[in-house]
């Protein structure tokens, strides 16, 4: 019968192939383990400056994110001071100056901001006498198609506005034109300021129809409608 090796139930024989008291199995892990490790090693030579190259890209990406949000956080904090600046002029009645500082604000703020400061330019520029200056401001606004479509109409009802007290009817009317879709949410002023257009320009009577048909109108605001109502009246033969 076969003798038995002391450290594994295997014949002797077996166990000459492993004196040290290791199976084949273990041999055989050892080199697989090696030969990953080998493995691991040519593929860390071979692709370990992209993976290192990669790493720092993402450290610097981040960085760079990091700082431009910080940067662009300074920049919000900057340009809310020079608003707030540029307010207290309008407050102390230095529009002329007020005018300047929201113009030159509106160069350089975020979208949101520069938009609020140009509306504030031209108000500015009411208040200092400067109607056309206004004016041009808020042609400009009306058609910089990068601004929302609401504040485009809302410059579009103040250009017709001042353009209509400045004594240009024909012009005013021209530009509520649009804003009078039954879908526009301006409709029922741009309609009451085109019948008072119609009026200053000598056209009683178109006038008077404009206004009582708005007086009618019950998707036209209650305040617009009681003014339209009135005017009818006043404008009636």
């Amino acid at each position: 019968m076969a003798r038995i090796c002391a450290f594994h139930p295997k014949p002797l024989w077996y166990c000459a192939l492993c004196p040290y008291g290791f199976a084949l199995s273990d041999i055989f892990r050892e080199i697989d383990e090696e030969l990953r490790r080998d493995s691991v090693a040519q593929l860390w030579k071979k692709y370990g400056i992209y993976v290192i190259g990669l790493a720092v890209l993402i450290v610097v990406a981040t960085a760079a994110v990091v700082g431009w949000r910080t940067y662009q956080d300074r920049q919000r904090e900057a340009q809310g001071g020079e608003y707030a600046a540029a307010l207290d002029l309008a407050r102390q009645g230095k529009d002329a100056d007020a005018a300047a500082a929201f113009a030159s604000l509106a160069q350089k703020a975020d979208a949101g901001r520069a938009v609020l400061a140009r509306f504030e330019e031209a108000a500015s520029k009411i208040n200092s006498g400067d109607a056309p200056g206004a004016i041009a401001v808020y042609d400009q606004l009306a058609g910089d198609n990068s601004v929302d479509g609401a504040f485009r109409d809302t410059a579009t009802i103040l250009s017709a506005r001042y353009t209509l007290d400045k004594g240009d009817p024909k012009t005013a009317i021209a530009k509520l034109q649009p804003l009078t879709a039954p879908t526009n949410a301006w409709r029922g002023l741009a309609l009451e300021l085109t019948a008072l257009a119609e009026f200053k320009s000598g056209d009683k009577a178109k006038a008077q129809k404009d206004f009582d048909a708005l007086g009618k109108d019950t998707t036209a605001p209650q305040a617009v409608r009681q003014r339209a109502t009135a005017m009818a009246e006043a404008l009636a033969p």
